[in-house]
């Protein structure tokens, strides 16, 4: 692979984890100050803030297309 595209790789998968990452912590940080009801640890709804942050942040590449 050229290593120009590598550089490039590296860069957008730094940009989109450090996104989910800043999506996870206002939503950590937003249940935290609104309160959380919910009767489940704290370590389970953080995981649940990660896998939120995750499905609105990440991009889902598609290998082919669909046609019906």
């Amino acid at each position: 692979m050229n290593p120009l595209n590598d550089s490039q790789e590296l860069a957008r998968r730094f940009n989109e984890d450090e996104a989910v990452w800043r999506c996870y912590e206002d939503k950590r940080q937003m249940r935290r100050l609104l309160g959380s009801r919910i009767p489940l640890s704290e370590e389970v709804l953080d995981h649940l803030d990660w896998l939120e942050a995750e499905r609105e942040c990440r991009v889902i590449r598609a290998i082919g297309f669909f046609h019906t």
